[in-house]
């Protein structure tokens, strides 16, 4: 299976830090590849480069063939790489419908208009409304954001990243902050999206990683120790050495 990101010697320095340390691996066409490590392994690190916030000291980022590593954040999204964060990056005060519907509108280039404006724009509705489907949130289309719980805000923001078409999604945590039941929904979520996409997934949650994951990269002091199956990770004998020990610097 060919791969549809390829990272090769990615570097990225802080001063005397090293977040980053000739980072390699690659994300085939349709899998999930989890990244996990230690708090301060270089993850958001990693994955800010890989999504064009921070460029890379060295390494080229390869994307459908494409070199990326220059790519603004932007240029990447239109080119069809998808971020979620950490933390929910949704618009409150708007209903979920409008929130998927100004992602639509964004990222066919135009400018935010005036709600109302958006709210009548047929040629957003039907993608906003396929992308709330996706996700399990179409009954809660009209629904403002504000009064939704906070596992329904993760999937709205994945509704958001998936309306604007990409063909690979990088997940930063999606389960951050969630009760065990909204873990379970969003995991269900996730492996209702395998094979239609290529997914990052960096998460702690370690029974969500050994239940999504086609393969696990072990990030440890910006290096990554070891790439494998889940059931690989689960009996190397490194990244337990990797987690009993002491973390590396936040």
């Amino acid at each position: 299976m060919n791969a549809i990101l390829e990272v090769k010697g990615m570097l990225k320095r802080f001063g005397g830090l090293t977040a980053t340390d000739h980072v390699s691996f690659d994300v085939k066409h349709g899998e999930v590849h989890a990244i996990i490590g230690p708090n301060g392994a270089g993850k958001t690190t990693l994955i800010s480069q890989l999504a064009g916030e921070l460029r890379p000291d060295e390494g080229d980022i390869s994307f459908e063939g494409r070199n990326i590593s220059a790519a603004t954040v932007p240029q990447r999204a239109l080119g069809g790489l998808g971020r979620s964060y950490q933390i929910s990056q949704v618009f409150r005060e708007f209903t979920a419908l409008e929130n998927v519907m100004l992602a639509v509108q964004a990222h066919a280039g135009h400018s935010f208009s005036f709600i109302k404006q958006v709210a009548q724009d047929a040629a957003l509705l039907a993608p906003a409304m396929e992308a709330l489907r996706q996700t399990g949130l179409e009954p809660r289309a009209h629904a403002v954001v504000s009064s939704m719980a906070h596992g329904e805000h993760r999937q709205l923001e994945l509704a958001m990243t998936l309306a604007c078409k990409p063909r690979l999604l990088l997940l930063d945590e999606p389960m951050a902050g969630m009760s065990q039941k909204e873990s379970e929904e969003m995991i269900g979520l996730i492996r209702s999206l395998k094979g239609r996409y290529g997914i990052i997934l960096v998460e702690h949650d370690m029974d969500a990683v050994f239940a999504l994951a086609d393969r696990i990269s072990v990030l440890v002091y910006g290096r990554i120790i070891v790439t494998g199956t889940p059931e690989e990770i689960r009996t190397n004998q490194a990244v337990r050495d990797a987690y009993l020990g002491e973390e590396g610097p936040a």
